[in-house]
């Protein structure tokens, strides 16, 4: 699994996390039945506290998307891969558009924001 963190993104460490784990589940990089790495692990080889892992690790079992237990780690359960796939496909015909329009990916964050 291969995680990239951007540093002055407007998401946390946890939240960009949380992003690409789900990502991952709705394009097929990441399967049902698969074992996502500790936390220690994972959180070594971002250069992240172990804290931040753990809170994207918490936030992905309350969505369904893994199952989170101690002494067997964190194994992803699914989720629902057909809606994320939708969205994703809405968020990239949304980004397309304001690309046309001009608007940078740092606006565009902003106006989604203002409307949520």
């Amino acid at each position: 699994m291969l995680i990239h963190l951007v540093e002055g993104s407007a998401a946390t460490f946890a939240e960009q996390i949380v992003a690409q784990v789900r990502i991952g589940a709705a394009r097929g990089d990441i399967v049902r039945g698969e074992r996502l790495p500790s936390a220690k692990d994972l959180a070594e080889s971002l250069g992240v506290n172990m804290h931040t892992v753990l809170r994207a690790y918490d936030s992905l079992r309350e969505a369904g998307v893994i199952d989170l237990r101690r002494g067997r780690g964190a194994v992803v359960v699914g989720g629902d891969v057909p809606a994320m796939r939708t969205l994703l496909e809405s968020v990239a015909a949304l980004v397309e558009d304001a690309g046309r329009l001009g608007i940078k990916p740092g606006e565009l964050s902003t106006l989604v924001k203002g409307i949520g």
